[in-house]
């Protein structure tokens, strides 16, 4: 997957890497304690990848809104779940232009699978086969019920929301990722020069 490198260590990347992977790792996997909410922070100016070979979550809402990064509103649509679970998961964001190195990746692969309550995202694209169990589309954004507390979209907009849905093959970009708990299970997290994204 990776290119194998021999030499000495550089100790100046090594630290932009870490430091740059632990930054990534904070600001995808934060959890709030008063629960799951539509991004209250500044996102970061580059949207990350996420896979997973399945996800099953029950508690099922989708909205239009907007994320917004220090000089940019990036529109999204908003995926809240009060449970969810994913199959073999993985999630990458690439630093780009980082001096004397280039680009990065860190990556963050969970083959144990990862589970949630509260999970929220701000999704740029989504693909896969997707079923949704009991839903209602064109529901009022403002009204919905199922989410997560306190998740809805604004009065009057179209929304949906359902029971539980499932999505094999999930393949997103995203901007954003709250929740109020995240397990990820037998979980790898490494950093590398160069583009090795989830997909």
């Amino acid at each position: 997957m990776g290119e194998t490198t021999s030499g000495r260590t550089r100790w100046r990347v090594f630290g932009l890497v870490l430091v740059a992977g632990m930054v990534g790792v904070v600001l995808m996997f934060t959890g709030l304690s008063q629960g799951a909410i539509v991004a209250s922070f500044a996102v970061a100016g580059t949207s990350y990848k996420a896979s997973a070979d399945r996800l099953d979550a029950q508690g099922v809402v989708q909205y239009g809104s907007v994320d917004r990064s220090a000089d940019q509103a990036h529109p999204v649509l908003v995926n809240g779940f009060r449970k969810a679970k994913l199959d073999n998961f993985c999630q990458s964001i690439v630093v780009p232009d980082l001096p004397g190195v280039g680009d990065i990746t860190v990556k963050i692969a969970a083959p144990g699978g990862m589970t949630a309550d509260n999970l929220v995202l701000g999704i740029e694209e989504v693909t896969g086969d997707l079923t949704l169990n009991n839903v209602e589309i064109g529901r009022d954004a403002g009204t919905m019920d199922k989410g997560p507390n306190g998740v809805t979209g604004g009065a009057g907009t179209f929304g949906i929301q359902a029971d539980s849905t499932q999505i094999s093959g999930l393949r997103q970009t995203a901007w954003s990722t709250t929740a109020s708990t995240l397990k990820l299970n037998q979980v790898h997290i490494t950093a590398g020069a160069g583009r090795h994204e989830c997909f």
